[in-house]
């Protein structure tokens, strides 16, 4: 193996003034001794990365880098600023900077000196020696690592004061209480997950500031580092010991579901490196408040590789929907509050800036009605924008808005920015794996693929299918306005049973995406659609409330307090109040669930409900059209959904399953939890 950092990859006295000339000079000599075969190349490479995010680090170091073709073996080169280098850190600029070059297609054990040296780096005593070094000679021996140093998985176990000696390679378990509590005499135990683009540098060193931090305060920690010095998943066992999560990434983490229901801190990896310890206290805090996260947004999942293309093309949909939800609640509300303010007329108001009076409420309303709208005039650029950045990253983002814009122009509606999403989307991608010339390498995320990506989806969408697409777009609301009767109600069957079945989940999700983009053009037909997937939506953890405050002996303790809480969530409109009971007994919950939830969407339809705003629950029932018979809907949906799974919970009483002991059932055997999929 090479030497990492020879003395000739060594310049202490490094007179360059900007990041752009550090990077030219230190990759200079990388060049001089074949370590970099087309500098200018590399550095086109270098600079993209730099493009993502910077490398400035507190503390007065830079570390510039990047994985390349055009580097021969994993390398490095230091130099030392004596005026200071902006690499844009916030504490200002560097006097300390490393350029890592890594090849496109590096083993792990090269790769491994790297996030070794990336580790170091957070080590105040080594940086301190850095500075004080008086040849290249002896940089380079600090520098340069030890024979065979230890495999970064070992340095990844738990790392806190509370590990044992001797079983720092192992990830220990045991028993534990509720969410926020450790068995006595433990400590308090995190897991961790850290990543960045390249994964050679900031990886590495958010883990070992997190490590540090960690056995300060006396906290078992287990790091995962998803970087490309290998990459060893957490055990089941370790996430399920952990009290809390801390991710610190700049790229999506792998199998994020696996720790869904833990406390999680999610920031970038550079807060994981610069303010460790604020992590820490803030993953103890959501702990022991018993707040818990969700299975991962779609954008979060989406790639995954072992995802075949249908689970694919359902996140990257989601991922739009997910990003469009915003925009759909404050411009519906903002509207909604409109017509309570100024009547349905204020549609016809001249436009505020022109004419606006500090004291007339027609005014004020007028302000937020046109707001509303303007919120709405996002809706489907939003959705593609972000349907193309689930697919190809920040390079699909223009493409998928102009995509949108257009959809918008030719009165595709909502299902022109689903099309244009997934075309701009799958243009970036196609042009991504085209052979690209070294010089534009550079450019390419900032120029090439958004310019070539928005002149092929504004293409397609204004000449080839946008026209076809918007006769369907109309098609579908000429039959939503017409919606009546017996098909209405089979609709609102239906559309309960989604909202119903994973409480936040895809299908949710879908029933819910499709009411709010009949809300993208109003009319009669939408807005009964929208009522009713609302309705639906709050059975569960109403049911759910009623049913612990009817017949509590049939509940945990648990179950009874998430019951208080439940009132609330379902009032609101949030479904997930109804997870924590679907996980415990999800054979008796779920059917109960929909079976409440098609009763509420079937009445909310035949009732001819309406609701122009996208939620807030009970607390828009003044804006829905026959609020009355909304609220009987809703009671008639939570009264069914109450009354099964009470009726389900008793008969497994009844077939000898023991339910409680003294009024309490947590002292009842309780089936193993099935995994309930939730979307954020």
């Amino acid at each position: 193996m090479q030497n990492l950092l020879p003395a000739d990859l060594v310049d202490l006295d490094l007179s360059a003034e900007s990041k752009e000339g550090a990077a030219r000079a230190l990759a200079e000599r990388m060049a001089a001794l074949g370590r970099v075969t087309d500098l200018d190349g590399f550095l086109a490479d270098v600079a993209a990365r730099e493009a993502q995010m910077p490398t400035g680090l507190e503390g007065g170091i830079g570390i510039p880098h990047c994985r390349s073709a055009h580097v021969t073996t994993p390398t490095l080169a230091f130099g030392r600023s004596p005026s200071g280098i902006d690499f844009g850190a916030p504490d200002g600029p560097a006097d300390l900077v490393f350029l890592i070059a890594a090849p496109a297609g590096a083993d792990d054990a090269h790769l491994s000196i790297l996030s070794t040296l990336a580790r170091r780096l957070m080590r105040p005593d080594f940086v301190a020696a850095l500075r004080a070094v008086q040849t290249r000679e002896e940089a380079a021996a600090l520098i340069n690592p030890a024979p065979n140093p230890a495999p970064p998985a070992f340095e990844e176990r738990w790392s806190g004061g509370g590990a044992p000696e001797g079983v720092r390679g192992e990830a220990p378990v045991s028993g534990r209480g509720g969410v926020g509590e450790s068995p006595a005499g433990q400590p308090f135990r995190i897991v961790a997950v850290t990543s960045c683009p390249t994964g050679i540098a900031h990886t590495y060193m958010a883990a070992e500031s997190l490590q540090q931090a960690a056995a300060e305060a006396g906290i078992d920690l287990q790091v995962e580092t998803q970087g490309s010095a290998g990459f060893t998943k957490l055990t089941p066992e370790a996430i399920a010991a952990a009290d809390a999560a801390v991710f610190a990434h700049d790229v999506p983490v792998r199998e994020r579901a696996r720790f869904a229901g833990k406390p999680t801190v999610d920031v970038g990896v550079k807060a994981g490196i610069n303010r460790p310890a604020e992590l820490l206290q803030e993953a103890r805090a959501k702990a022991e408040r018993g707040e818990i996260t969700t299975a991962p947004t779609p954008v979060e999942e989406a790639g995954e590789e072992q995802d075949g293309y249908g689970a694919k093309l359902r996140t990257w949909l989601m991922s739009g929907v997910s990003y469009m939800v915003p925009f759909v609640a404050a411009g519906g509300l903002l509207i909604a509050l409109a017509f309570a303010i100024g009547g349905y007329e204020i549609n016809t108001a001249p436009s505020v800036a022109e004419h606006f009076v500090w004291t007339e409420a027609a005014s004020w309303a007028a302000l937020l009605f046109q707001t509303g709208g303007l919120a709405f005039g996002f809706l489907v650029p939003v959705l593609a924008g972000y349907i193309a950045y689930g697919m190809a990253d920040r390079p699909g983002l223009v493409p998928g808005f102009v995509g949108g814009a257009v959809a918008l122009t030719i009165n595709a509606g909502f299902l022109g920015g689903l099309i244009a999403g997934l075309i701009a989307g799958g243009t970036v991608l196609a042009v991504q794996r085209l052979k690209i010339p070294t010089a534009l390498r550079g450019i390419m995320p900032v120029v090439v693929l958004p310019l070539i990506g928005s002149a092929v989806t504004a293409f397609l969408m204004f000449l080839v299918v946008g026209k076809p697409v918007a006769s369907l777009q109309q098609a579908l609301t000429d039959w939503l306005s017409g919606l009546s009767g017996a098909n209405a109600i089979i609709l609102g069957v239906i559309l309960g049973l989604m909202m119903c079945f994973d409480l936040g989940g895809p299908l949710n999700k879908v029933a819910y995406a499709f009411a709010i983009g009949g809300l993208a053009t109003p009319n009669e037909g939408s807005l009964k659609v929208m009522a009713a997937v609302m309705a639906a939506g709050m059975v569960p953890p109403l049911a759910m409330a009623l049913a612990t405050t009817v017949r509590g002996r049939l509940f945990s303790k648990t179950e009874r307090e998430n019951g208080k809480a439940a009132w609330f969530l379902g009032a609101s409109f949030i479904s997930e109040g109804a997870i924590p009971f679907a996980a415990a007994d999800p054979l008796r919950v779920i059917p109960a669930a929909m079976a409440g939830g098609a009763v509420t969407g079937a009445l909310s339809m035949a009732f001819e409900c309406t609701l122009r705003a996208p939620h807030g629950g009970i607390f828009v029932i003044p804006l829905i059209g026959n609020p009355l018979l909304y609220l009987i809907a809703i009671a008639a949906g939570t009264a069914t959904s109450a009354g099964l799974v009470i009726l389900l919970k008793g008969m497994r009483k009844q077939d000898g399953t023991p339910l409680q002991q003294g009024g309490d059932a947590e002292a009842a055997p309780q089936p193993e939890p099935a995994k309930v999929t939730v979307a954020a």
